[in-house]
């Protein structure tokens, strides 16, 4: 027993000696690296001051320049602020944009106009800046001058429809008066004619029939008698012929109140109306008025003969 422990204890004290060995090979490794890695940062630093030190003289050297260069910035600024304002009259739909632009460049220009000393990186960026909104500005003028171009053409397509179309509605125009007048003629050249008139008054026989008399004091009865001639520019067919009878006191003698017609002249009373069935050739015609109790007036008397709102025909009579 006394010699298994005496055997383990220098077993243990060789593992514990050899833990030691390691811990003290990764302490050196780690001293060894902190110190390189301060050794490197020490020169990053001394770069770093140097560069600064290049810098700041970069910038004394360039003061006279930068400060030239950030008037020219401003100046360049200051024309495009103009040249957007111009954008704005010329396309109204693209305001928004334009003012968001505007609205950044005045932002610079206030940098600018700061009082703060500006270095030539600052100086640089702000050049940088404005070449980017100057390209934008490019993009809107090259769309607003498309657009514009674009309206030109349209304008100028439309004001020749507009002749094209002035031109259309002077020919429509001259087709509808001459339609007008074709239909004019046509009208006149259908017009029927009333002809050969036998017109008076008529008294009562003892027999209940009628004769011819120019006494109006034994007239019952006015009548107009006449040919309607032949045409062969006028529709045949159903037509009513209407007689209108003026008495000596210029009143026209109605058979009934509502008897009145419209016709070219406007409307009219008549005294009597008449169907016939015409057929382009010639046709007698006689309409006849009966008198009312004392309507007979002694003294002249004129007669008309209208059909389809157009006098074909006029004559005359005397009562004694």
């Amino acid at each position: 027993m006394s010699e298994i422990q005496e055997t383990t204890k220098p077993k243990s004290n060789g593992i514990l000696l050899l833990v030691v060995i390691v811990l003290l090979s990764i302490s050196a490794y780690l001293a060894f690296s902190l110190t390189k890695k301060n050794k490197e940062l020490n020169t990053c630093s001394n770069a770093n001051k140097v560069l600064e030190a290049d810098i700041n003289g970069m910038n004394e050297m360039m003061s006279g320049y930068v400060g030239n260069l950030s008037n020219d910035l401003k100046s360049d600024f200051q024309q495009m602020l103009n040249t957007y304002d111009a954008l704005k009259v010329k396309d109204s739909t693209q305001a928004l944009q334009v003012q968001e632009q505007k609205t950044k460049i005045q932002s610079l220009i206030n940098q600018l106009n700061s009082g703060k000393k500006l270095s030539a990186q600052q100086i640089y960026t702000l050049k940088k800046e404005n070449e980017t909104l100057r390209n934008i500005m490019k993009g809107y003028v090259k769309q607003i001058d498309s657009l514009n171009t674009m309206n030109v053409k349209l304008s100028s397509d439309l004001e020749t429809k507009k002749q094209e179309l002035h031109l259309t509605s002077n020919e429509r125009d001259q087709f509808k008066a001459q339609a007008e007048e074709s239909a004019t003629l046509v009208k006149k050249g259908s017009k029927l004619t009333a002809l050969g008139f036998n017109s008076g008054a008529l008294r009562m026989k003892m027999n209940n029939t009628t004769e011819p008399t120019n006494k109006a004091k034994s007239a019952v009865q006015l009548k107009s008698g006449f040919t309607i001639s032949a045409n062969s520019l006028s529709k045949a067919g159903k037509k009513i012929i209407y007689l209108q009878i003026t008495d000596p006191e210029s009143k026209i003698l109605q058979a009934k109140e509502s008897y009145v017609i419209n016709t070219d002249a406007g409307s009219v009373p008549y005294s009597d109306k008449k169907e016939i069935d015409y057929n382009n050739e010639n046709l007698d015609v006689t309409i006849y008025y009966d008198l009312k109790e004392g309507e007979a007036l002694k003294g002249n008397y004129k007669v008309k003969i209208i059909c389809e709102g157009q006098t074909i025909g006029t004559d005359s009579f005397t009562l004694k």
